[in-house]
């Protein structure tokens, strides 16, 4: 894997679509950095090569690349303020946009019928080198395996910023056997994807969540089949139906998933996910300001409530195959429904040891499961 050629300021003199142009950059747009001091990373590349104008954007965690048709008059490379340039391709007339750059006048010049606009620059040298991926020595991923395994398990990464291991997702993909998982230490989502086909290269990586599901977006869109994947370093390239995605590599050490997961549990039970989860949606309403939802398991009866000081309280109950102990315990609200919209079959298990150790939630088979720790019960 290569990195992009060192980039000089030249003249830049294309036209292209309106619709082209517009796709291109609010694609690389959401890798534009809105919180960085460097100016450069708030900047859209654009460099005219070929029959093709490039577009690209980084924020040093994540970078976004895509080509579009152009019709090229002079080859060159400049960087231009990214939200700006996303919002006003946005809302340029249906058309033919000429875009031209001459760097003794730090301006470039955004034509489209009879809208013109002026642009500041940035030197295009500034602009950091970005990996570039090589014909060979890629992973070939199966598209829908990807959407499945990072839709079950994407929710439950970590936003903590404090702890940079949680914000990402473990990648393993080796064979034919893809397992991604994540988790914010108070749940734990894991998927394990059997492939059609073996992979001829491994990965086993930490990747920004933020990274897979903007990837998970660019495919969903996708007719693609496959997805590449390959390593470099520091850095994990993926490329999609002519967009290539880079993340950065988490450093350190993603718990032993396996070893957190309990061996035996008290109880088990089957349950109508659909039912159990609309009234955990509709009960959950009335669980505000972090209040839990407290689950009561009793005869024949799950009675689900929650209560909310000066909000207000809800209760329902559903019949359940349950004739045990009387148990009671707390989950988040939003952690509970996430974990029961993961579960893509009809019927749900739920796996409970006590009020104070976690519960587990699975589907029919073993291949997805959701770990989810619970909250200490007042009174």
């Amino acid at each position: 894997m290569t990195t992009s050629p060192h980039l000089v300021q030249t003249a830049v003199n294309i036209s292209c679509t309106r619709d082209d142009l517009a796709h291109g950059t609010q694609l690389v747009g959401r890798a534009v950095s809105t919180r960085s001091s460097v100016q450069i990373l708030g900047g859209i590349l654009l460099r005219a090569d070929g029959e093709v104008l490039e577009l690209a954007a980084t924020d040093m965690e994540m970078s976004l690349r895509i080509g579009v048709p152009a019709n090229v008059r002079e080859e060159g490379a400049v960087v231009v303020p990214g939200r700006l340039l996303v919002d006003i391709v946005r809302l340029l007339p249906v058309g033919d946009v000429s875009l031209e750059y001459r760097p003794g006048e730090g301006i470039v010049t955004l034509v489209s019928g009879s809208s013109e606009y002026r642009l500041h620059t940035y030197a295009a040298d500034d602009f950091p080198r970005l990996p570039q991926a090589p014909e060979e020595g890629l992973a070939h991923l199966e598209r829908e395996a990807f959407l499945e395994t990072m839709g079950k398990v994407g929710r439950a990464a970590s936003r903590d910023e404090s702890r940079p291991v949680l914000t990402g997702i473990l990648v393993h993909l080796e064979g034919t056997t893809l397992v991604m998982a994540a988790t914010d230490s108070y749940r734990l989502s894991v998927k394990e994807t059997a492939l059609s086909s073996a992979v001829t290269e491994t990965l086993d990586a930490i990747v920004p969540a933020r990274a897979l599901t903007e990837l998970a977006r660019i495919a969903q869109g996708s007719t693609a089949e496959l997805l590449d994947v390959g390593v470099q370093e520091n850095q994990v390239l993926f490329r999609v139906d002519g967009v290539s995605l880079t993340a950065r590599r988490i450093d350190g050490q993603f718990p032993n998933y396996k070893q957190l997961r309990p061996e035996t549990f008290e109880m088990e039970l089957v349950l109508p996910r659909e039912e159990l989860l609309e009234v955990v949606r509709r009960v959950g309403i009335m669980a505000q300001r972090n209040s839990p939802l407290r689950l009561r398991f009793e005869e024949g009866q799950l009675t689900i409530q929650a209560q909310t000081q000066d909000v207000g309280e809800a209760r329902e109950s559903l019949p359940i195959p349950y004739a045990g102990d009387l148990l009671e315990i707390g989950f988040n609200p939003d952690f509970l429904r996430d974990g029961l919209e993961s579960v893509s079959e009809s019927e749900v298990r739920l796996k409970l040891i006590s009020p104070l150790r976690p519960g587990l939630i699975t589907g029919a088979g073993e291949d997805f499961w959701y770990l989810i720790m619970p909250i200490r019960l007042a009174g």
